[in-house]
C-alpha cells in the first residue's frame, strides 16, 4: 500500500476500536486522549517503512515516512534499512535470497511491532509527560505526512515539523500529571500491525511469520495471491478502499462524540427498511 492508506488504514482502525470499547465496555475517552491515539496509530501505521530510504544528501527519494523532517528522517530511514538489511543476512537460511536492501525485511515484522510499542510504553513510563510530548510530535509528522500527502509535498518538511511541533505543545498543555500513558506504545505497536496487514493484501507481501521458519526459509514473504492482490497505487486502493476508511472513521466518530445521532440514523434506516 501507498503512505497515505497505512496512514488512513491506522486512524481508522483506531477510531473504529475506540467506538467499540466505548459501546461495548463503557471505556469512555476524552476528546484529547481520542485525538493523540488517532495520530499516533495513523503515524505508527506508516512506522514499518522506515526501512526504505532515499538519497539524503539530496534530500530525494525514500518512502513517504521517510521525508517527513527532511534530510534527518532521510537519514534515520538509511540506518534503519541498513540495520534492517544487517538483521536479514545474519539471519537469513539457505533458501532465503540474497538482498542487497532491507526494505520489507526486520520492521515489517510482529517482532518489531511488539519492540517498538514496548520501547514507547517504556519511554513514556520512565520519563513521563515529556517524553510523551516527543513521541507525540514524532508521530504527529508521521501522520500529518501520510493523511495529508499533497500538502506535505506542497508546504515542505519544515511546514510539516512546525505543526508537528503545535500539536505537541497543545498536547503537553492538556496532559494530566506524570503517569505510565501505556496507550500510546499500544497505539503504534497497533499502527505498525496495521501496516503488515495493508501489505498482506498486497502481492509483493511480508515476513509477518519471522521468527519461525517454514521450510528452509525464515524470511517467506506472506500475501494474497496475484489474482487477489491489490494493486498498489490502483483504483480499488485510492478509490474503495480509502473511501470505505474514511466512511467508517466518520461513523465510527460519530458513535464515540454523538451517539445520539448515531442512534437516530440506525433507527430511520431501521423504519425505512421495516416501511419497504
Amino acid at each position: 500500500m501507498m503512505g497515505p492508506s497505512h496512514a488512513l488504514s491506522g486512524a481508522t482502525v483506531w477510531l473504529a476500536g475506540t467506538w467499540a470499547l466505548d459501546h461495548f465496555a463503557g471505556y469512555e475517552q476524552s476528546p484529547l486522549a481520542v485525538g493523540v491515539g488517532t495520530l499516533v496509530c495513523a503515524g505508527g501505521a506508516l512506522l514499518p517503512d522506515l526501512d526504505l530510504s532515499g538519497r539524503v544528501t539530496r534530500n530525494q527519494g525514500g518512502a513517504t515516512v521517510a521525508r517527513t523532517f527532511g534530510v534527518f528522517s532521510l537519514f534515520v530511514a538509511e540506518v534503519v534499512e541498513k540495520v534492517s538489511l544487517g538483521i536479514y543476512t545474519a539471519t537469513r537460511l539457505s533458501r532465503d535470497p540474497r538482498r542487497t536492501n532491507g526494505h520489507r525485511t526486520f520492521t515489517h515484522t510482529l517482532p518489531f511491532a511488539a519492540l517498538v510499542g514496548w520501547g514507547t510504553t517504556a519511554l513514556a513510563g520512565h520519563y513521563g509527560k515529556w517524553a510523551v510530548v516527543g513521541i507525540v510530535f514524532f508521530m504527529a509528522g508521521l501522520a500529518l505526512r501520510g493523511l495529508f500527502d499533497k500538502w506535505a509535498e506542497r508546504a515542505g518538511w519544515v511546514i510539516v515539523t512546525l505543526c508537528s511541533a503545535a500539536i505537541a505543545w497543545f498536547t503537553a498543555a492538556g496532559l494530566p500529571g506524570d503517569r505510565g500513558y501505556p496507550m500510546l506504545g499500544f497505539a503504534v505497536a497497533v499502527g505498525c500491525v496495521v501496516h503488515l496487514f495493508g501489505d498482506i493484501i498486497t502481492s509483493a507481501g511480508v515476513p509477518i511469520l519471522w521468527p519461525v521458519p517454514t521450510g528452509r526459509r525464515l524470511w517467506r514473504m506472506i500475501g494474497v495471491p496475484n489474482s487477489m492482490a491489490v494493486k498498489v497505487g490502483g483504483k480499488v486502493e485510492t478509490v474503495v478502499l480509502r473511501t470505505a476508511m474514511v466512511a467508517i472513521s466518520l461513523i465510527a466518530l460519530a458513535g464515540i462524540f454523538a451517539p445520539g445521532l448515531l442512534q437516530r440514523f440506525e433507527l430511520d434506516t431501521w423504519a425505512d427498511g421495516f416501511g419497504r
